[in-house]
């Protein structure tokens, strides 16, 4: 079964240096029917103008991916990290008992990113952050492993069991995932189209999947670039 939630389906909010879209329900944006997936609890599409940001502000007992699209974001935090993301890069900063951190855009440019929240197996972690580099060439026409339970094949490392790959596909391209039973999906496309098991997304959908053995992915035009969850 395949549910899709359409791009503008999802809540929003434009605070005028941040143009937000929320897939789950989030601050003021609050759908019973959208309270998250599985373990996935939030996947913003944050746009935030250039030298704005988050001050310094308070997390506990999530693990939070960053994924930048474009500009860049400089992140500093209470574990005493200081670091900027940028595009084929994956940030994984585990809250735990709990961690300060802030966040700010490129002083040029708009940033354009999606920020993911997965509840983690279990409370109290130590917290902890890792940041990688993927050469785009690893998820061009292939899906690319970028966070993992285990950290496995150069992922980073979350404390879920969950499988995150990032993909871009040109025209006519095509992947496809087995998913073994009791493994759940979700789809989050950021640009261009995709059809997945007959049924097609366009940039800002999201397709959540449960009952399927496979998925079959096919690119309707080029730069078709999405991220895919495999989760228990």
């Amino acid at each position: 079964m395949i549910k899709i939630r359409r791009s503008n389906e999802r809540g929003a909010a434009n605070h005028g240096w941040l143009d937000t879209k929320f897939t789950f329900s989030f601050a003021d944006y609050f759908d019973p029917r959208y309270m998250g997936f599985r373990s996935l609890r939030v996947i913003n599409e944050d746009r935030i103008q250039a030298d704005q940001g988050f001050p310094k502000h308070g997390h506990r007992d999530m693990e939070i991916l960053t994924y930048v699209i474009s500009g860049e974001l400089s992140h500093r935090d209470s574990m005493g990290n200081g670091e900027t993301v940028r595009p084929n890069e994956i940030q994984r900063m585990t809250a735990g008992t709990g961690v300060l951190h802030s966040e700010y855009s490129s002083p040029t440019d708009e940033t354009h990113l999606l920020q993911i929240w997965i509840l983690p197996e279990k409370a109290d972690l130590t917290p902890s952050y890792e940041q990688k580099y993927f050469d785009p060439e690893l998820k061009q026409g292939k899906l690319k492993l970028v966070a993992s339970r285990g950290g496995d094949d150069g992922s980073v490392h979350i404390n879920q069991d969950v499988k995150l790959y990032a993909s871009v596909l040109n025209d006519g391209e095509k992947v496809s995932l087995d998913l073994p039973e009791k493994r759940y999906a979700w789809i989050q496309l950021i640009s261009g189209t995709l059809d997945v098991n007959g049924e097609t997304l366009n940039p800002g959908d999201g397709a959540a999947i449960s009952d399927e053995t496979a998925l079959k992915l096919k690119a309707g035009s080029d730069n078709t670039e999405f991220l895919l969850f495999d989760m228990h």
